[in-house]
């Protein structure tokens, strides 16, 4: 059985040989059921996705994503912002590569429900700051057709977000 660590590519004796609380919240995250661990790993990979699209991830995107985490995921705080800071620097370290196969895998794992969920909290990370950038929505709207979220809901969906759009800046309401 593989660990949330070693799925997010953290050795256990680097999770060990940080601080007490860090190795505490990750035994829990291990103590997930390991579908469930995928699912949060994924979710959180894809989160931090979109909050590098700009290739600057903010305070409010990770306060986003790390609230997200903890209440899509089922996780206390602490878990989700440990779960929130491995993703991030997996995705730094290796997003070019892992993007879509970690998202084929988020798509495999996620019911159709949860699929539209998480393009939702996608648009809630990416206008976090109040506003999305156009290299934010088009992020989403590709991990949207790696999910195989349907366009009339990918469009249903970034209409609830339309004041935050980079794209509809200085245009007439």
């Amino acid at each position: 059985m593989r660990s949330i660590l070693s799925f997010l590519g953290v050795s256990p004796a680097a999770a060990e040989s940080g601080a007490d609380t860090i190795h505490r919240i990750a035994a829990e995250l291990d103590q997930l059921e390991p579908e469930r661990a995928r699912f949060v790993a994924a979710f959180a990979f894809v989160l931090s996705r979109i909050a590098r699209a700009d290739h600057e991830v903010t305070a409010d995107e990770v306060a986003a994503m790390e609230r997200l985490v903890a209440e899509r995921g089922h996780l206390a705080p602490a878990q989700a912002a440990l779960a929130v800071q491995m993703a991030k620097l997996q995705q730094q370290m290796f997003g070019g590569t892992d993007d879509f196969l970690v998202t084929r895998e988020l798509a495999r794992i996620a019911t159709h429900e949860e699929r539209l969920a998480i393009i939702d909290c996608l648009f809630a990370v990416a206008s976090a700051d109040r506003k999305i950038l156009n290299a934010e929505a088009d992020e989403i709207a590709r991990i949207g057709r790696e999910l195989k979220v349907e366009q009339s809901d990918l469009s249903r969906l970034r209409h609830a977000y339309r004041e935050f759009l980079e794209a509809r800046k200085g245009l007439a309401e």
